[in-house]
């Protein structure tokens, strides 16, 4: 399943969560003996049955970019290069560091 791991979507979330906690009322099971967590008889007086939705989720606009014309630049660019070539390097990292290192060790050997 995809995670999303945004720290802005995941605060908004967090933030709707806890208004929806300060709204709720939570109805004991036996009226005689409440226990903690749920509502006092006066906000039981208060409850009345939401009939829309109770917390829509609101979507954010996102700015859309205007259109432009094609540069010489853009059209050298080559993306799925580019792509290969961050996988590589990132796939290669550890070793080509370790080499480095093993280098720079070997000349001050020296």
């Amino acid at each position: 399943r995809r995670r999303n791991k945004s720290v802005e979507s995941l605060q908004v979330n967090a933030q709707r969560l806890k208004l929806y906690k300060s709204k709720l009322i939570v109805f004991p099971r036996k009226a005689s003996k409440p226990k903690k967590g749920d509502a006092t008889a006066e906000q039981l007086k208060l409850a009345t049955q939401l009939k829309t939705a109770v917390l829509p989720i609101k979507s954010q606009q996102r700015k859309s970019q205007k259109a432009r014309a094609i540069t010489a630049e853009d059209k050298k660019f080559g993306a799925f290069a580019m792509l290969r070539k961050v996988r590589a390097d990132s796939a290669m990292w550890g070793i080509r560091e370790k080499k480095a290192k093993e280098k720079a060790e070997a000349e001050k050997n020296k």
